[in-house]
């Protein structure tokens, strides 16, 4: 079993907080210090000093940070917030964010930030199967973006790396054809457009030299039905990895046992579980869910605290059989997305992965259309379920999704059938949910 770091990787995760305590009281050190936003933060919260706060199991007193807090502190003379606790003189790269919601996000690093950022990304894809001397062709737009971390990991694993970028299908086909890859990594979403490409051409996507496909970047590698689909139609194993753009790339990576993903950042993040709409502490246990709250236990540019992710994940603590002994998780989606229907919460990927359980009927491709702006929707909710190619509607398929939706997450829909290609594929995301409709 190939693995990375095996001394960290296979030590009892119950001495894992007892051995993170003396990192984390040493970063909230360094906060205080050098970051006026979080002595304030904790000044604020009735914390006078480092030792107030005290150890890692204490840490749940401790007030949340949210992205908004931090965008609020940006200003001319702090473009990247007044989180930052290092001189931009010892920053040796700067990422920033997407920024599709307005100036984008900077993420700056130390040299010591990046060497952890890396060695969390090559514990991530070694739990994958990497192994030197593969080649691995990349849709990772990893200019600007902390994607740009894998190269670095990459190539420290002694691993051939092809970056194609999004947006080019026919250089990433090309790329297969001819250089041969074993690895193909991209959204789950874009591997299975690929194949569908490919189909359209004729070419045989199960027949290439593609053995593993790495994919990250939105939830769904883990969905039975989609990673099924994917498998079949390349002749791989799917695996999945994890991160967020302020704490690490990579974080979590899933081993080839296939039963969720890792935890990678042992020593470097420590992370906790809340129940998002209350923010109270969840006990990191076999099928606990919750939400992902972040803080690093060793960085410098910009630290964070107490960060909350978003990321509703589902938790499976039981022994791996590949020795690793991290925690691992499945991400059922983002908080942020989550709908309200008659007060049930409802989280579009779940309806995805219901409906890639009617097999080859359906293309897997959904797209959920609210009527309301807002969270709160009235049922039925409208839901477009596209048909494989060749596929004619059947008003007895779409009763029997409606259905299964009802049972399975006690959600009215209204589920219209819509024929093969009419619904977006993307290279990059996935977008699950349209608001144009929305009053």
């Amino acid at each position: 079993m190939n693995m990375h770091a095996p001394q960290i990787e296979t030590a009892p995760w119950s001495h894992q907080a007892t051995q993170d305590d003396a990192a984390y009281r040493a970063q909230i050190a360094y906060l205080m210090q050098n970051s006026a936003f979080y002595r304030d933060l904790l000044q604020q919260a009735g914390f006078a000093d480092a030792a107030a706060v005290g150890g890692l199991f204490d840490i749940a007193a401790l007030p949340f940070t949210e992205k908004d807090d931090l965008r609020a502190t940006r200003d001319d003379a702090h473009p990247i917030g007044t989180h930052m606790a290092a001189d931009m003189s010892d920053v040796v790269r700067v990422y920033s964010t997407s920024g599709t919601t307005g100036t984008p996000s900077y993420i700056p690093l130390t040299q010591s930030d990046l060497e952890n950022w890396v060695e969390i990304s090559q514990r991530s894809y070694g739990a994958s199967g990497m192994v030197a001397g593969e080649r691995m062709v990349t849709t990772y737009n990893a200019g600007p973006f902390v994607a740009g971390v894998t190269l670095d990991a990459f190539a420290r694993l002694g691993v051939c790396h092809i970056p194609v970028g999004a947006g080019n299908t026919e250089r990433l086909m090309s790329a297969v054809q001819f250089l041969k890859p074993t690895v193909l990594g991209c959204t789950p979403s874009y591997a299975l457009h690929l194949a569908e490409w490919a189909v359209a051409r004729g070419i045989d996507t199960a027949a290439s030299t593609v053995e593993k496909i790495l994919v990250a970047g939105e939830p769904g590698g883990g969905e039975p039905a989609l990673r099924a689909r994917l498998e079949d139609a390349w002749g791989a194993k799917v695996t999945e990895a994890m991160g967020i753009g302020d704490i690490s790339v990579s974080l979590w990576g899933e081993c080839t046992e296939q039963d969720g993903m890792h935890f990678s950042g042992r020593g470097l993040v420590h992370f906790e579980l809340i129940d998002p709409a209350n923010g109270t502490p969840i006990v990191i246990e076999d099928g606990a869910e919750g939400e992902l709250v972040y803080t690093h236990l060793s960085h410098r540019a910009a630290p964070l605290l107490r960060f909350r992710s978003r990321d509703r994940v589902r938790v499976s603590a039981s022994p791996c059989a590949c020795g690793r002994t991290s925690p691992r998780i499945r991400c059922i989606g983002r908080t942020d997305d989550m709908l309200i229907v008659r007060g049930v919460n409802l989280f579009p990927t779940a309806v995805r992965e219901i409906v890639g359980g009617f097999g080859d009927m359906l293309s897997g491709v959904i797209l959920i259309r609210p009527t309301k702006k807002g969270v709160k929707q009235a049922p039925p909710l409208p839901v477009l379920v596209e048909l494989a190619e060749g596929v004619a509607p059947d008003d007895g398929l779409a009763d029997k999704i409606r259905q299964r939706i009802r049972d399975k997450l006690v959600v009215t829909t209204d589920i219209q059938l819509v024929a093969w290609g009419t619904l977006p594929r993307t290279d990059y995301k996935s977008k699950l949910v349209d608001w144009s409709d929305a009053r």
